[in-house]
Order: C-alpha cells, then sequence, then structure tokens
C-alpha cells in the first residue's frame, strides 16, 4: 500500500479532531474543544450542532444507524443501533441525529452484571457520551464511545471509574506542578500502550473442540512433541496466511484510527503479538476493545479463529497484556522521562518513588485489578511474571536508589553519568539498562510495563487502579510539600523516607525462582495466587477508604465489583467443569471403548494364530486401568458440581477454587494419558499438534 493510501485509509472512519475542525463552524469547534480541555458541560445548542454534522459526516460514509457504544461488566462492548430514520407521516422519512442523542441514551441497566446494584425490575440505565474518545463507524453505524450508569449514578461499566481516576490524579499532579513553579501545566494526562498477544487457529480444527467452542481453552490436550522449545517461532517468518490476516487487520485497525504499529511471532507456536503507538488512557481502553473485536472478526473472514483465552494451551506460553504505562503534561514533559535538568530530574524522581509507593501500599489491589479465571492459569508460567507483586528498576537507576537509602554520595562518573543538581538528585540516562521479562512491574525507560493482565482483560481496572495510586501519593507528598521553605531538602528527605520504607517492592532479580517467592515472604509482599484470594482486595477497609477518598468508587460500588468478580469466576469453572464432563461422557468414554473393543479383538486373532499379543495385552490393562479411574473422577468432578450449587458469591468462588479445579486437574491428567495411548484415529478431538500447527 502507497504512502497516499495509508494516509488516506489511516482514521477515515473516524469523526476525529481533523474531520471537526474542517467541518464544524468555528465557534462550536472552539466550545467543544473548550469543553473537552475543561471538563465543562456542553450545552445542548452546541451538542446539535455538533450531533447535525456528525450525522451527516457518518450518512456520507455509508452509515445508516448510530449506537453509543459502551464497555459493560461483561468483558464485551455494548452497543444498541437506531436507524436515523424519523417518520414525518406522509409514508416518507427524515434523517435526525439531536444533540439530546448524542449526549444520552437508555440501555438496560439491569440485564448487565451489577453486582446487585440493580433488580431485574429497576431496567433504567444510561450511556453519557465520552467527547474525549472520537466517534467512529463500524458497519455502517456511527458509534459514539459513552459511560455507562445505573439510575442512581453507579458506574456500570469499565470507563467511568478510569475517567473518574483520571480527573483524580489531574487534580493531585497539578497541585505538586505549583509547587515546582510549572504554572503553564494545565492539564496532565496519564498514557498506554496496550501489547496484545493472541492465538491463531484453523477455524475447522477448532469447530471439532467442544472446551475450545464453549470456554476458550483446552480443558483437555496431551503434550506434543514439539512446542516451542527450538524457539523456532518466536519473531520468525510470519506465514502467508497469518500475514495476510494481519495485513487486512491492520487496515481494519487504521481505518478506526488505531495506531497499529508492531506485528510479530510470538514464543508458541500459533501465537502472534500487535501493539499500538501510545495513546490517552481511556482512548487507549476503547482501542483495545475495538482490537479485540476486531482480532475475532478479522481471523473468521481468513478462515481462522483467534483466542484471546490467558492460557488456552497447557505446556506452552500463555498470552498477557503489557500495559506501558505513563504521565505526561499538556506542555510535552513525560514526568517519567529521566531529565536533563534539576527540575525536570526531581519531577522525575518524585513520579518514581510515587509509583514505588503506591505499588507497595496497594499491591493487593493491582494483583485484584488482574484477577480472573483464566489469568490464575498464566501468572507464574512461561513468559508471565508470578502473582507476586514487585518493581524491577534496573542497574542504573536501582544503583542510586541504594545510595539514597543508605546516605552514600553519588560521584558523578568519567561520563557525567550522574549529576548533581541544585534539588541535589542526579540526573539519569534512559535505556541504560536491560529489560526483566520475569518483572510484573517494570521500569523500561521512560514508562513502567505492567506484565501480569491477561490478553483477554479489559486495561479499564488495571489503568483505574493505577492513576489511584499515583494520585494518593501525590496527594500525600503535596500535602507535605505545599509551603516549604526548603523545596530541596524536603524532596531529599522525602525520598530518602520513601525509598527505605518501601525498598521491599524492589527486585531486580528472576521472579521466577523459588528462592525470589522465599525472599518476597520474607519480605512481607503478598503473594495471592488465585482471584479467590485477590478479590476481597475490592472491599477492604484501606482500599475502599481510598477509592472513597478520590470519588473513584462508592463503598456500594466496591462491593458490586466484588460481587461481579466472584459470581463470573464461579461461571467460568462452573462452564470449564460441565464442558470437561460432557466431554468425557459422550466422546471419550466411547472412543476409549471403541479402540478396546478393536483391540481385544486383534489379540483374539492373534491368539487363535498362535502368535504372541503381549502388546495388546498391556495395552489393554492399562487402557483398563485408566479408564476405571477415569469414570471415578468424572463422578466425584460431577459430585463436586452439585455441591457447588450450596454456595454464592465469594463462598462459591472459593469453592470452585478449593473443590472443582483440584478435580478437574485430576482427571486431567488421567485423559491426557488416554489420548497418548489410544489410536488418533479413534481419539474424537484435534490433538494439541493438530491445533498448534493448524495455520500453515
Amino acid at each position: 500500500m502507497s504512502k497516499s493510501k495509508i494516509n488516506e485509509l489511516y482514521g477515515s472512519m473516524v469523526f476525529n479532531d481533523a474531520v471537526m475542525r474542517e467541518r464544524l463552524p468555528k465557534q462550536t469547534y472552539r466550545a467543544l474543544k473548550e469543553s473537552i480541555d475543561t471538563n465543562k458541560e456542553l450545552t445542548m445548542d452546541i451538542a446539535n450542532v455538533v450531533a447535525a454534522e456528525m450525522k451527516n459526516w457518518a450518512i456520507e460514509n455509508g452509515a445508516t444507524h448510530f449506537a453509543h457504544w459502551f464497555l459493560p461488566l461483561t468483558g464485551v462492548n455494548a452497543e444498541k443501533h437506531d436507524a436515523f430514520i424519523s417518520p414525518v407521516g406522509d409514508g416518507t422519512v427524515l434523517l435526525e441525529f439531536s444533540g439530546k442523542e448524542l449526549i444520552k441514551g437508555e440501555p438496560d441497566g439491569s440485564s448487565f452484571p451489577t453486582g446487585g446494584l440493580r433488580a431485574t425490575f429497576e431496567a433504567r440505565g444510561y450511556t453519557n457520551w465520552d467527547p474525549t474518545s472520537y466517534a467512529f463507524i463500524k458497519e455502517k453505524t456511527l458509534c459514539i464511545p459513552t459511560a455507562f450508569a445505573a439510575f442512581g449514578g453507579e458506574a456500570l461499566d469499565e470507563k467511568t471509574p478510569l475517567l473518574r481516576s483520571q480527573d483524580a490524579l489531574n487534580k493531585q499532579t497539578l497541585r505538586l506542578m505549583k509547587i515546582f513553579e510549572m504554572d503553564d501545566v494545565k492539564k496532565i494526562n496519564a498514557s498506554v500502550g496496550a501489547e496484545q498477544e493472541y492465538f491463531l487457529v484453523d477455524e475447522e480444527v477448532y469447530k471439532k473442540r467442544p472446551d475450545l467452542i464453549y470456554t476458550g481453552r483446552t480443558i483437555i490436550g496431551s503434550k506434543p512433541p514439539k512446542r516451542q522449545e527450538l524457539d523456532d517461532h518466536y519473531f520468525g517468518a510470519i506465514k502467508p496466511r497469518v500475514k495476510a490476516f494481519m495485513e487486512d487487520l491492520d487496515n481494519e485497525l487504521w481505518k478506526l484510527g488505531i495506531p497499529s504499529k508492531t506485528e510479530h511471532n510470538e514464543v508458541a507456536p500459533a501465537q502472534h503479538e500487535m501493539a499500538p503507538v501510545y495513546s490517552q488512557i481511556n482512548v487507549a481502553l476503547d482501542q483495545n476493545q475495538l482490537s479485540m473485536e476486531l482480532l475475532r472478526k478479522v481471523a473468521r473472514r481468513h478462515g481462522m479463529v483467534c483466542l484471546l483465552h490467558e492460557k488456552p494451551f497447557a505446556g506452552v506460553n500463555g498470552s498477557g497484556k503489557h500495559v506501558n504505562w505513563s504521565i505526561s503534561t499538556d506542555t510535552g514533559i513525560n514526568m517519567l522521562d529521566p531529565g536533563d535538568n534539576p527540575k525536570k530530574n526531581s519531577l522525575f524522581m518524585l513520579t518514581l518513588i510515587a509509583v514505588i509507593k503506591g505499588v507497595d501500599d496497594y499491591q493487593d489491589l493491582l494483583r485484584c485489578s488482574v484477577a480472573s479465571a483464566g489469568n490464575d492459569h498464566r501468572l507464574g508460567g512461561n513468559e508471565a511474571p508470578p502473582a507476586i507483586m514487585s518493581i524491577f528498576l534496573g542497574d542504573e537507576i536501582g544503583f542510586i536508589v541504594d545510595r539514597i537509602i543508605s546516605g552514600e554520595e553519588i560521584h558523578t562518573s568519567n561520563e557525567g553519568l550522574f549529576e548533581l543538581g541544585a534539588i541535589a538528585l542526579p540526573a539519569f540516562k534512559k535505556d541504560t539498562t536491560d529489560r526483566n521479562r520475569t518483572s510484573p512491574f517494570a521500569f523500561t525507560g521512560n514508562k513502567f510495563e505492567f506484565r501480569m493482565p491477561g490478553s483477554e482483560q479489559s486495561i479499564g481496572d488495571v489503568c483505574c487502579v493505577l492513576n489511584t495510586i499515583v494520585a494518593e501519593s501525590f496527594q500525600e507528598f503535596a500535602d507535605r510539600l505545599e509551603g516549604t521553605t526548603d523545596l530541596a531538602g524536603d524532596l531529599r528527605k522525602l525520598t530518602k523516607e520513601v525509598l527505605t520504607k518501601h525498598q521491599r517492592i524492589i527486585y531486580n532479580g528472576d521472579n521466577y525462582t523459588d528462592e525470589w517467592v522465599a525472599l518476597a515472604e520474607k519480605r512481607g509482599l503478598m503473594n495471592l495466587t488465585s482471584t479467590a484470594e485477590a478479590a476481597p482486595a475490592y472491599i477492604s477497609k484501606k482500599n475502599i477508604r481510598l477509592f472513597e477518598k478520590h470519588s473513584i468508587f462508592t463503598e456500594t460500588e466496591l462491593h458490586a465489583r466484588y460481587e461481579v468478580m466472584c459470581d463470573n469466576y464461579s461461571k467460568i469453572v462452573n462452564i470449564e467443569a460441565l464442558t470437561m464432563i460432557d466431554m468425557v461422557r459422550k466422546f471419550i468414554i466411547p472412543a476409549v471403548s471403541a479402540y478396546s473393543e478393536d483391540l481385544a479383538s486383534a489379540a483374539l486373532s492373534k491368539k487363535e494364530l498362535g502368535v504372541s499379543y503381549d502388546a495388546e495385552k498391556k495395552i489393554l490393562s492399562r487402557i483398563a486401568d485408566l479408564a476405571d479411574v477415569m469414570l471415578d473422577k468424572v463422578e466425584l468432578l460431577e459430585q463436586a458440581e452439585i455441591q457447588s450449587g450450596e454456595y454464592e458469591n465469594a463462598e462459591s468462588a472459593g469453592f470452585f477454587h478449593d473443590s472443582v479445579i483440584p478435580k478437574m486437574n485430576e482427571l486431567r491428567v488421567i485423559v491426557d494419558e488416554l489420548e497418548t495411548m489410544t489410536g488418533k484415529d479413534y481419539w474424537p478431538f484435534p490433538s494439541y499438534g493438530d491445533l498448534l500447527f493448524s495455520v500453515q
């Protein structure tokens, strides 16, 4: 594709700033920009003008409907389509779209997960336009990004809390700007780049696996002879079929203004990754949700299925979503970019210790933000960090942190690496250390890379927590530094105190080792290995105080989120268990019986011929033993399934984790061994080899 065609394609389906600047009256455009920049309420007169021009643009580009596009707690994008038509009574219609329809919609507020915030008969819910995220056209529908709330104003989505956290972070950061006499800064934004990993399998093979269809992952499956041992797939030449998919995907993403830039093969067979350029945090949320939707849709066009589950295959890498997070001012300063002068450098160090403090104080909350039934299989596995929270700073910054804590003087090196400024904090060079791929939270030069989120998860919860915990640190720092007469001295004291108190969260070593697990326990760090253990962080008193203090969540909203998380976890594990029972009962037992019967007939024929049939006897004996154990195990799983009905909410999640999942794991061991002993023509499902190497 030529440069001109790419430029013409990019953002062609987005009502972006360039389109608004061109099409809206100047006064309307200025008023809209002022509303976005200052959170000033938009008048209905202005909204009507914007809506009319947005409708005209959408119709010119083939749209026939509009929809408020929002992100409920289902993990799936939601939209309710309305046509632009308005009958006039003479058999004709007008094409209309008002400012009222642009600003507010009313989808059902009870049928989505609410955690008890809405009763079934209380159906009213509202979607409200988010003007900071551009409207776009998808499949002939004008989609308007919105927040979603209940009749009483309670958040029912991923976006509302994120926007609230952005406001909290902006408020506290601006206090620091005044302390640093950076009065030209009027607004700050958190920025995010979300790397997205995924698997591609052939659609025809996928259709033969009930577990993939119902759960998104393989409930059973023995390991193939070859997996990822040779590292030959990682960054290898992209197969033509996958390349065609990636080109098609890029076209769809670019039309919607999603800056997809990087694509490559990941470590596991059939695994790939796409990564966008950074965007403002709420825009990044919308774009990542759209990216996941398009990954699935475009894959189907190419006869493939995109698997976004965090661990679709045992024994190979799972898929994550690395969230690269930073904070920038409207004057162009990245607050996590080590500066080349004392003022910028001090701001960097203050931001760095704010993150360190926040991650240590709220490690349970960060772990909870990435908790899910799918991610429980991945955390601690290949290419995924453990469930223990820690921060990697690298050699250079780690060296300086150690010196600050110990009180040792930091000398300027021959290369001028460290330089004491007027505020007596060292200047740094970025990217002077290696990356640590085992660390859950790593500083990578001018941002933090949070590697714990799972590939199928929304980044909304993660980013909301990051914004909030840093806002809390900034508030404490501003409270302490405002009015100071010795900024340099107070900064030195504050920096040393914070680093000394929170140094336990800093770890630059290998997070995969048993030694780190033991050391983390000695340091008093949490090791919340499952969603059942992590979920209560939502409703701990300290975390409720944090969210209420910064007006992110009310206590009621947090209890609702906790209920939704526990309920979702239980339902997912329940579906997986029922799928496993179904596969064993309806397919595997008959297949093993048929194979055993034919093997026995072969043995009998050999016996009649006077030929040794010891091999058949041994195989039959082992299969019979395994089949007996399998039947016992599946019955135990069925009993646990029945018993699970006695529990609700958090107790239900705990029961599924403690009782159902272990029984599934025990049953899988038996089934997977039976697969290795049963003839391939008899086994009812495509093997791991068939799946992982299905796209050629």
